[in-house]
């Protein structure tokens, strides 16, 4: 009975690893919109895992900065061979006398805080490196996704525009076998047919390079399935979009701008530390000494440095005052790099959303409108199949148009968040 029970638990536990491993098989991939992507590639990109990594090596580096020196112990054995009474000896006990000397080095008041200080700044810098990494992945991410997304819903519509003409073919031949219509317009249909078919093949191509692109963002297989991207992202109401408001916001969270903040006021400190090398540091002693098995004196020692390379120290001064300058330009540079490209951005997503409102509200209604009408034109012998065909394009172009305003929409929020360097 005993060996029954562990053979039913046995197969339980068999039976629960299978039906895990089906459901983890059968899991539905990510894809269908861009909060799963980014939400993998947070914790499994590599780039951003090591910026990470960098920064948490950073802030560690904080406490050593502003710590004390390790202490150093030194021992002397003095007259080894008992002015010349005895064979070299190494025991405490059995020479003329054993110093011991326990040393401390001191910096100058004020170094050790600067040193910290210099190190905290330095982590906020690597800090604001690691959320820039991640707002310039996220935005790859969401570039991408948009991208796939405008060939996945053109594909879509290519292949509805070929289901058509399939239609007006199969009109076409009905008119030319009742002698209302030449041959040419048959031909024309199909070859309009092969044009699209070869369209297709092309999006298929891009659709698949897009999906090995977001594959490696997100380090993984570039073979690795992605669901079909079903949803756009919210765009922002007008009133979020104020440029003043987001040029506030670019220059106090934009992360190139925040590390190089961080880098000034890092070269600010490390100014300070500079000058204060003007001043000595110092080393505390203490030293009890040995006479055979009892320690009868006591020394105190007092040491410093003495800062005589006038030269030297003057050149390092200066060192600090050019790199401070450096930053501060550094600074300067990526503020203006940063508004030019928030302002064009911005301007950028405000045609992509008129155009996108011009194609849905006036070019396509007014483009289907006119197809229906070059179609019965068409049935009823008022139209030739040109104008057919035209009307037809017209309405591919328009939603053409509706598909890539919006994807121009979406990869415009992205670069806006990218500067910003967090989500409107």
């Amino acid at each position: 009975m005993r060996i029954r029970g562990r053979r039913t638990r046995w197969a339980a536990i068999a039976l629960f690893g299978a039906f895990s491993w089906v459901a983890q098989a059968q899991e539905a991939p990510i894809g269908a919109d861009v909060d799963s992507l980014l939400n993998y590639a947070r914790s499994r990109n590599p780039d951003y895992a090591a910026m990470r990594f960098e920064a948490d090596a950073a802030t560690e580096r904080i406490v050593p900065a502003g710590a004390l020196p390790d202490p150093k112990f030194r021992t002397e054995l003095r007259d080894i061979t008992r002015m010349g009474e005895q064979n070299p000896a190494l025991l405490p006990a059995q020479v003329g006398s054993t110093r011991y000397l326990l040393m401390q080095d001191v910096p100058w008041l004020g170094k050790r805080d600067l040193k910290r200080e210099i190190a905290e700044l330095d982590a906020r810098g690597a800090e604001g490196r690691a959320s820039g990494t991640w707002a310039e992945l996220a935005a790859r991410i969401k570039t991408a996704y948009s991208q796939l997304q405008y060939v996945y819903r053109n594909e879509q519509l290519t292949r509805e525009i070929l289901d058509l003409m399939v239609r007006l073919e199969k009109i076409a031949q009905v008119r030319y076998a009742g002698g209302l219509a030449a041959q040419q317009d048959v031909i024309r249909a199909q070859v309009e047919q092969t044009s699209m078919k070869n369209e297709l093949v092309a999006l298929q191509n891009e659709r698949r390079q897009l999906q090995a692109r977001l594959n490696a963002l997100l380090a993984r297989p570039t073979s690795s399935p992605l669901a079909a991207p079903e949803r756009l992202r919210t765009l922002p109401a007008p009133a979020q979009l104020d440029p003043t408001t987001l040029e506030e916001r670019a220059r106090t969270r934009n992360p190139q701008i925040f590390a190089d903040e961080a880098r000034i006021r890092s070269a600010e400190k490390s100014r300070e530390l500079t000058y204060k090398n003007r001043y000595p540091d110092f080393t505390l002693g203490i030293s009890p000494i040995q006479y055979q098995g009892a320690v009868r004196e006591w020394e105190l020692m007092v040491e410093l440095n003495l800062p005589l390379q006038q030269g030297s120290r003057r050149a390092q001064e200066r060192e600090s005052e050019a790199m401070l300058s450096a930053a501060k330009a550094r600074r300067d540079a990526t503020a203006n790099q940063v508004l030019g490209d928030l302002a064009e951005n911005l301007s950028g997503f405000d045609a992509a959303r008129r155009t996108e409102a011009l194609a849905s509200t006036s070019l396509l209604p007014q483009s289907e409108l006119t197809f229906k009408a070059a179609l019965a034109g068409y049935e009823t012998g008022k139209v030739d199949f040109a104008t057919l065909l035209d009307a037809q394009r017209q309405i591919r172009q328009a939603r053409q148009s509706q598909i890539k305003a919006q994807a121009e929409a979406q990869i415009r929020l992205a670069d806006i968040e990218r500067i910003l360097g967090e989500d409107l």
